[in-house]
């Protein structure tokens, strides 16, 4: 007889609740099949395609059983005592010759998905003590963290639209139709974009391809890649003209307003019409509409963050909604209170956020919320030298398919004395690890969004435990990170458990020494022993919750969160709205919000050369698929065919000019490369721009994705050469750049570079 279970889909950032199916029992139980949980407090049954697979991808018969190490060449079968005993040997003896320089660290983006990659990479980089610190925020969303980082002295203080609220959204390079959002944690986007049609708001997306969100808004502006910060310059030099800006609340609140004004004096619509190829007046009706609406909120995303002034169209997205009241209030952009984050403390100065405080060893570039740009990754590795990465930690990472120059990477990579892959596949970049630590299927670990609720249009906590047994011969994801933990930082075979118990006891033994914090003063060993779950991961969670904004403070708030009471609600509990957040949260060194910060007024001129025009090659921009995320879900068989291919998007005036036909094939060039891939002539390009996806590639040797190898489609990052960047945040531009499109006689099978 078949059972349920519920459980938080780790599937992409709208974090929905499923219903799972079960059969078997014990080693025999899987997950047959998924549905929307219509209780859930968050997502109110919404699944999307990728939730309702979640049963093959989490039975997918390619994912590794247990560790492989690397001998004679070849990676073997191992048991998890060889596999830790290679990790501690390969890490610490080249720590010890070389310094914890000599040791990199690359995060991929399923981190962020999982209870372990929330609670173990800072534990682990701490352990290493390197500086070699690589993510996907360089190719996605570090423009984000630094604008506020930047304006509100925290990298990690996102604003997100309220889209049940608002009235007016101005949404640019983003697609959540497709995606389900970004740095917006909202099941059913789509549902709360249609319902704030209906309730006679206005929908308006900049993005140069219709895309399904295109197509539902009231305007779409077909806007030259790249020139987003161009734009939003040019409106708030609108509501500076026209005397349209008003603060509201946030009056007192906010210094820089006037250099601001005077910053964007030159971008006047008619300067960036051209170089947007967007009319003035369309322009100046943007600007006035904005300000005019009850409530309105800007909100941007990859297209507009992957691009050479990414960072400055960041910032320039809240310096409008600053200048238009919309700011920190309902119905605009506000901050979300997540129940694990840290118990609100007094308003006041805090010590701002620094950029540049070191830099990578070959290139220079600057460090960015404690980051390099992971372009940058095989230089560092192939370069000569003292302070050369000779290892290599990667836990959820794929770089030689989300990092510029693959081709170069996987060169790198094989070059390398020694590499730990944490993957539940052998993928493009696991192939060259001398040892691979496969964590257990989702279906196996308990969940919690650490993250994403730090992103959720509406305040809300929801925890699952694994809905099936551990199988036999794998191994938690949270005990094989704090065993990484212990290996790498020279404690190989102490107690993983004793991880979880430092964390435990070094926060208490603050928390009890901070005036504001509800503890205050407590005894830490009584209050370590209050703390409950079945495991240490859980007792974490549990004294994040107890000392959170929402928490019990350890029995001193009545109804309070807690572990027990949490999971006493399988659907999750509601704890309301979004709400005014200011300015407790700013740790600026004025306490203010600082819009015209020293480093965006240094990177100004940049985007001033801009005004020249754009050039009259192609150029190239990204697309996301419903039914894929990145790179990591296309092994499983039901998430394939249909949109979800990886072809070039020309428009039909491009294809007939370059005598490209629809079916055919092309080659694509530019710095970096060049790629050969299936055509498809369609108008939902702008002419002048050619679209190919991210996240495709899966051709070389040695992997273990027999579906993914079906179709491999090909690398766009292969185009790129690694030296395009936003400077300010290190992020790779791979949107808006220069290509070559020409036509192939013969249709070619697989990538050529």
């Amino acid at each position: 007889m078949p059972s349920t279970a519920l459980r938080i889909c780790p599937l992409c950032e709208a974090t929905c609740g499923l219903t799972l199916t079960i059969e078997g029992t014990s080693d025999s139980a899987r997950v047959t099949g998924a549905r929307g949980d219509r209780d859930d407090v968050f997502s109110h049954g919404f699944i999307c395609p990728k939730g309702a697979s979640f049963g093959e991808a989490d039975s997918d018969p390619d994912r590794l059983k247990g560790p492989l190490v690397r001998k004679d060449g070849v990676l073997r079968e191992a048991n998890w005592e060889e596999a830790f005993d290679a990790v501690a040997a390969g890490i610490r003896s080249l720590v010890e010759k070389y310094g914890p320089q000599s040791v990199g660290v690359v995060l991929g983006n399923p981190n962020v998905h999982t209870m372990a990659g929330g609670l173990y990479p800072p534990l682990l980089l701490g352990s290493i003590g390197t500086r070699n610190v690589f993510t996907a925020s360089t190719v996605d969303q570090m423009p984000k963290h630094v604008s506020s980082g930047l304006l509100f002295g925290d990298a990690l203080a996102i604003p997100v639209p309220d889209l049940d609220h608002t009235d007016h959204l101005l949404l640019l390079g983003a697609n959540p139709l497709d995606s389900n959002g970004s740095l917006c944690t909202a099941p059913d986007f789509p549902g709360k974009l249609k319902a704030l049609r209906a309730r006679g708001g206005t929908l308006t997306v900049v993005d140069p391809r219709r895309t399904r969100t295109a197509k539902l808004a009231d305007r779409h502006l077909a806007i030259r890649p790249g020139a987003d910060a161009l734009l939003l310059a040019a409106m708030a030099h609108v509501l500076f003209e026209e005397k349209l800006t008003d603060l509201g609340a946030l009056e007192g609140q906010v210094e820089g307003v006037d250099e601001v004004r005077e910053a964007v004096r030159d971008f006047t619509p008619d300067a960036v019409s051209a170089a947007c190829d967007l009319p003035a007046d369309t322009i100046r009706a943007l600007a006035r509409e904005l300000a005019a609406a009850p409530t309105a909120a800007v909100y941007a995303r990859v297209g507009a963050s992957t691009v050479a002034y990414g960072t400055l169209t960041n910032w320039l997205v809240d310096v409008l909604n600053v200048l238009t009241g919309n700011l920190d209030r309902p119905g605009g952009a506000l901050f979300p209170l997540s129940a694990t984050d840290r118990e609100p403390r007094p308003a006041g100065p805090g010590k701002g956020f620094a950029l540049g405080r070191w830099r990578s060893r070959v290139s220079g570039h600057p460090e960015a919320k404690g980051e390099l740009p992971i372009a940058a990754l095989a230089e560092e590795i192939d370069t000569p030298g003292d302070g050369a990465i000779r290892a290599l930690v990667a836990i959820a990472a794929n770089p030689v398919l989300s990092a510029p120059d693959g081709d170069r990477l996987d060169r790198a990579l094989e070059s390398l004395d020694f590499m730990v892959s944490v993957d539940p596949y052998l993928n493009e970049t696991s192939r060259h690890a001398h040892v691979v630590l496969p964590p257990p299927p989702p279906a196996q670990s308990a969940h919690f969004d650490f993250a994403f609720n730090a992103l959720a249009v509406r305040n809300q906590a929801r925890y699952t435990r694994a809905a099936l047994p551990l199988k036999t011969g794998m191994m938690p994801e949270t005990e094989i990170l704090a065993r990484l933990v212990l290996a790498a930082g020279g404690m190989h075979g102490a107690d993983p458990g004793a991880v979880d118990t430092m964390v435990v006891d070094k926060i208490i033994g603050k928390a009890v020494t901070e005036p504001h914090s509800a503890v205050y003063g407590r005894d830490p060993k009584e209050l370590a022993a209050l703390l409950t779950g079945e495991s240490g991961p859980e007792r974490r969670l549990d004294l994040m919750l107890r000392l959170g904004p929402y928490g019990d403070g350890f029995g001193v708030r009545e109804d309070g969160l807690t572990l027990e009471r949490l999971i006493a609600h399988p659907h999750g509990i509601d704890l309301g709205p979004l709400g005014s957040r200011l300015p407790q949260i700013l740790k600026t060194r004025s306490g203010r919000v600082e819009l015209f910060p020293a480093p965006i007024a240094d990177d100004l001129p940049r985007l001033t050369r801009a005004l020249r025009g754009a050039p009259d090659e192609l150029v190239l921009v990204g697309r996301r698929h419903l039914r894929s995320n990145n790179s990591w879900m296309h092994n499983v068989r039901t998430l394939t065919g249909g949109t979800n291919r990886c072809t070039l998007h020309v428009h039909p005036d491009d294809a007939a000019r370059a005598g490209i036909e629809n079916g055919g094939h092309a080659r694509v060039a530019a710095a970096g490369g060049s790629v050969t891939v299936p055509v498809e002539v369609t108008d939902t390009v702008r002419p002048g721009v050619v679209s190919l996806p991210h996240g495709w590639g899966h051709d070389r040797p040695g992997t273990r994705l027999s579906v993914a190898a079906e179709n491999p489609g090909v690398n766009v990052n292969q185009l790129l050469d690694g030296t395009l960047l936003d400077p300010l945040s290190g992020t790779a531009v791979l949107n808006g750049f220069a290509v070559s499109v020409t036509p192939l006689v013969q249709a070619i099978p697989a990538a050529s570079r």
